[in-house]
């Protein structure tokens, strides 16, 4: 039998329009489509009548599936030749395990396609009313992984770096390591008054958007019982929140 083929589709930020039309494509087309948690369940009523729909969502400490076990999944479909569509939230290689996927795939002379997406670091912001870059306040923007473990010496940011040298910074799933990325941040040089924006829920009905600054945002957020998932975006350009948000009040009106 012919092998069949993957395609890595990355589902975009939460709203279930804000998926590229190469990516509903390959939804449609699926014959097994294999999900994340974060995804929105609404794109799988795309899927056809026919389609094996298998989750694989990983909540922290919760896995569903391991990685090793998603690779065996998307590998053993593709070789009874079925079309197999890994739908993931946001980019599929922006903190997605896309590249590994595809690693695997190649290794295994599966032929695979790659659909990026939207993803959160700039959606979420851009749906609370902050640019990740103005040319007045912003010409840099770095995305970074929050999933670092102080505790267990599990640190390799330069956080010199990123307190110095980049002006909007994005954090994907700090919520849990809020304070600390606040600390790490004042220590290396950003001013404790530097504007800081929690997204949670990014472009989804559910979006709730807390401001604050370096000194005070994790007070704020405990206050307002923010959890994942949630952006965290920090420079000057949360500030423009005050003039452009636009969403949230779409949603209350």
């Amino acid at each position: 039998m012919n092998k069949g083929k993957v395609y890595i589709v990355g589902a975009g930020p939460g709203h279930p329009k804000l998926i590229t039309i190469r990516g509903m494509e390959c939804i449609k087309e699926a014959d097994v489509i294999i999900y994340d948690r974060l995804i929105n369940k609404e794109l799988l009523n795309y899927a056809s009548s026919h389609c094996q729909l298998i989750y694989c969502g990983k909540v922290p400490r919760e896995h569903g599936l391991i990685q090793e076990e998603i690779n065996t999944l998307l590998v053993e479909h593709a070789k009874k030749g079925k079309i197999v569509t890994r739908l993931k939230g946001g980019d599929p290689f922006v903190f997605g395990r896309g590249a590994e996927e595809a690693e695997v795939l190649r290794n295994h002379h599966i032929p695979y396609e790659i659909v990026p997406g939207i993803t959160a670091g700039i959606a979420a912001p851009a749906f609370a009313g902050i640019p990740v870059t103005h040319r007045n306040y912003a010409s840099s923007l770095a995305i970074v992984t929050a999933h670092v473990k102080p505790e267990n010496n599990e640190d390799h940011l330069n956080w010199q770096a990123l307190a110095q040298g980049i002006d909007t910074l994005a954090f994907y799933m700090g919520v849990g390591n809020l304070q600390y990325i606040c600390d790490q941040l004042k220590k290396h040089g950003r001013h404790e008054t530097t504007p800081v924006a929690i997204i949670q829920w990014g472009t989804t009905n559910m979006q709730k958007t807390v401001i604050g600054t370096l000194d005070n945002i994790t007070e704020k957020c405990t206050r307002e019982n923010i959890t994942n998932p949630a952006m965290i975006v920090i420079g000057d350009v949360v500030n423009l929140r005050e003039k452009i948000h636009w969403f949230e009040e779409m949603i209350i009106k």
